[in-house]
């Protein structure tokens, strides 16, 4: 029923965008709506490619998701036929890619505007007045119906910072002021000094049982937004040179040098989801650049093991496998690689390297695509060769393809998040200079 109203309600927006910034719904400034820059030239193929990606990707979202919280699933089967899965499983991070994904399928006319407007609302108030939180930070995986905390997680600090991107991408988008209100609230909330324990890095959580974990932020990864959210907050920001006190390590890898750690390809992706790093840099870098390095690096990697890896057949990142969930690519190698594929790892990077990352993708969908791609896209994770194609899509993963690939098509999530005023601000402050950054 569901794909029939969304079939009915689904419009062809590509060459209406450039003149919609009054569109009902998005609170972009004239002249800066979705083409913050000249989008990447696509071919119609690539447009729709894409589209199928980022509907069927935020169907994901509106679907798996509680009709009463607005919480979403962590994880669902990508063979269901629009039911909601029985796992209770709700992630806070799916949340937050949600609301930008929400934001993308207003946009692109994949839902009717009413509808995503009230399920934004009914999102963002359970967040603030219903879901359980300490100082502002939430756990990071809670029950989908009544919220309550799942099996001993702990509050998060990053995945906190990836609901409050989701937050304020909704803010800017939507001219609502219920919706305005509402995140203002949820992002002013967040006491950010807590956190930090005292400790010249955030901790990277806190649990009721045994309070703040020993773990940090402390080495360059997709920590980026969490210290940015923190610079610009209005109401507990910390000093701005706290960005100075993680580590930017340099990693060496056949002729590319980038700042990395010993970290997946997600992590020089979440945090280019929302902030526009794109012709800025800081005492220390592009991260544009360096994440566009990065992929690049990746890929040689995974084309090193010609066994199991080709120009039609790439991307390892953190993902479901044969062996469940778990942490494996490069480089360095990290994990048991045995031959997988990830589909999140090129499609995060889809605004990095567009015509690398688009060529595999759509030579996976062509060669597996009866096996590999359902309701809602490709599945987390698939290995044609000894034929297990996982039966799950990951929110996160999910969330990282249609914002990326969004953002190639027309920089709608930039935008929009670049509106608020503390992301500008909280760059500046860090010593960012370049475009869009004038005071």
């Amino acid at each position: 029923m569901m794909t029939k109203q969304i079939g009915t309600w689904m419009m062809d927006r590509r060459q209406a965008l450039k003149t919609m910034a009054a569109a009902a719904g998005c609170a972009l400034a004239p002249g800066i709506i979705a083409f913050a820059s000249e989008p990447w030239k696509l071919s119609n193929e690539d447009e729709a490619f894409l589209d199928d990606l980022e509907r069927q990707g935020c169907l994901y979202f509106w679907e798996q998701a509680s009709a009463k919280t607005g919480q979403i699933l962590d994880r669902a089967r990508n063979d269901l036929s629009g039911a909601l899965d029985p796992r209770r499983q709700a992630s806070i991070a799916s949340a937050g890619f949600g609301l930008s994904a929400l934001c993308i399928a207003d946009r692109r006319g994949y839902l009717p505007h009413a509808q995503i407007v009230e399920r934004v609302k009914t999102t963002l108030e359970w967040h603030l007045n219903s879901l359980p939180e300490v100082h502002g930070f939430f756990y990071h995986f809670s029950d989908i119906e009544t919220g309550e905390r799942y099996q001993g997680a702990e509050l998060s600090s990053i995945d906190t910072s990836l609901l409050l991107c989701g937050v304020l991408t909704a803010r800017a988008y939507f001219e609502d002021a219920r919706i305005q209100s509402l995140a203002q609230q949820i992002y002013e909330r967040v006491d950010w000094p807590w956190m930090l324990n005292g400790g010249k890095t955030f901790s990277m959580g806190w649990k009721p049982e045994s309070e703040f974990l020993h773990s940090r932020w402390k080495t360059f990864c997709e920590l980026m937004m969490l210290y940015l959210l923190a610079i610009g907050s209005p109401t507990h920001a910390i000093a701005p040179e706290y960005w100075n006190h993680f580590s930017r390590p340099v990693i060496h890898y056949k002729g590319y040098d980038y700042i990395s750690g010993d970290d997946l390809l997600f992590t020089h992706q979440f945090s280019h989801a929302w902030y526009d790093f794109r012709g800025k840099r800081d005492a220390y870098a592009d991260y544009f650049a360096n994440s566009v390095t990065a992929t690049r690096a990746h890929k040689a990697f995974c084309l090193s093991r010609p066994k199991w890896y080709s120009e039609d057949y790439w991307g390892i990142t953190a993902s479901d496998s044969v062996r469940g969930y778990t942490a494996w690519g490069g480089p360095p190698k990290q994990g048991h690689l045995d031959g997988s594929v990830v589909p999140s790892a090129a499609a995060g990077s889809l605004a990095f390297l567009p015509a690398e990352c688009l060529s595999v993708l759509r030579a996976m969908r062509s060669k597996w695509g009866k096996q590999a791609w359902g309701r809602y896209g490709f599945v987390d994770a698939f290995h044609p060769a000894a034929n297990w194609y996982d039966r799950d899509v990951l929110g996160i993963d999910q969330g990282i393809s249609v914002l990326m690939a969004e953002n190639l098509r027309s920089g709608l999530v930039w935008s929009a998040f670049m509106r608020n005023r503390e992301s500008v601000s909280a760059m500046q402050r860090a010593g960012f200079h370049g475009n869009g950054l004038t005071a």
